[in-house]
């Protein structure tokens, strides 16, 4: 019996997909910088004149990853040998940590912008 559930375990340890491990937000930063993704995407990945914006709420993270290795538009490919999959994890988490901007009525310095006579 005791095997059996140490061959179940290991047997869900080998079908976990690459993206279940426990992603560090932090070093996604790092890479994200290091890498030179905020160069194009901004340094909260709000995206600028060169590239779109990332976050808050990126793609899933199927559709981003593909979009990374193989790009062929302006961005170039980052393959596992320049980005790894724990990398390319960790930069996905730091996205996702990125919280929604406030609302501008949130913001009172534009409301004060916004509630002067014109």
């Amino acid at each position: 019996m005791r095997q059996f559930a140490i061959a179940a375990a290991a047997a869900l340890v080998v079908a976990a997909p690459l993206d279940a491990r426990a992603a560090s937000a932090e070093h996604g930063k790092q890479v994200f910088m290091q890498k030179g993704c905020w160069q194009c995407h901004g340094t909260q990945g709000q995206g600028a004149v060169t590239g779109p914006r990332l976050a808050p709420n990126p793609l899933p993270f199927e559709k981003f990853g593909s979009f990374v290795r193989t790009s062929s538009r302006a961005m170039p490919p980052y393959r596992e040998a320049v980005l790894s999959d724990g990398d390319l994890s960790d930069l996905y988490a730091y996205l996702q940590s990125i919280p929604q901007p406030k609302d501008a009525k949130d913001l009172p310095l534009l409301q004060q912008w916004a509630d002067k006579p014109k």
